[in-house]
This record gives C-alpha cells, sequence and structure tokens, in this order.
C-alpha cells in the first residue's frame, strides 16, 4: 500500500489535497477490485439465486459498518448509504451470475 505523501493539515494549497484525495481514490480503486474478487468467488459457491439477499447479513454488515464509522469519527448515515449501495450491487450481481450459470445448464 502506498505510504501517506502528506497529512491533511500538512496540505497547503488546494493541489496538495487533490493530490492526496487522487492518491486514497486509487487506493480504494484497489480496495474494492479486491472486495469484488471475493463477491466472484461468492457468486460462484451459490446455487440459488435467491441466495444472494441475505437480509440478516446485510443488516449484520450495515450495523458493523455504522460502529466502524463512529470509531473513526465519520457520518455513519453517509457510511450505511455507501455500503447499501455496494450492497445492492453485489447482490444483483450475484443474483445475474448465478442465474446465468443455471440456464446455461
Amino acid at each position: 500500500m502506498t505510504e501517506r505523501m502528506k497529512t491533511a493539515a500538512q496540505c497547503e494549497t488546494k493541489a496538495d489535497v487533490r493530490a492526496e484525495i487522487d492518491r486514497l481514490d486509487q487506493q480504494l480503486i484497489n480496495l474494492f477490485a479486491e472486495r469484488h474478487e471475493y463477491v466472484i468467488r461468492m457468486a460462484a459457491i451459490k446455487t440459488n439465486p435467491h441466495e444472494a439477499y441475505d437480509p440478516e447479513r446485510i443488516e449484520a454488515v450495515i450495523k458493523k459498518v455504522r460502529d466502524r464509522a463512529l470509531e473513526k469519527q465519520l457520518d455513519e448515515d453517509q457510511a450505511e448509504l455507501i455500503w447499501r449501495t455496494l450492497i445492492d450491487w453485489n447482490v444483483n450481481f450475484e443474483k445475474g451470475v448465478i442465474a446465468a450459470r443455471r440456464s446455461q445448464g
């Protein structure tokens, strides 16, 4: 993982801040790509499209996200919104992969 170039407090210009945000965005993309590998694997393991939607698991994940956001002094509602969007996309992706596999044989 790339080391921090400047802390937020060390950024003196908009360019400094933008460079650090760009660096962090790249790290986030890398993490999302890694996470997606596990989503692909989960879709391969599941046998029924209905398995993709697990409300108990979803709510457990959301609770953890909200708790972790609070620990980091982040807006827990914003964190929840981001994760619900991510989870919804993953559920739909898994359903599509599973359904396609089942229709092929």
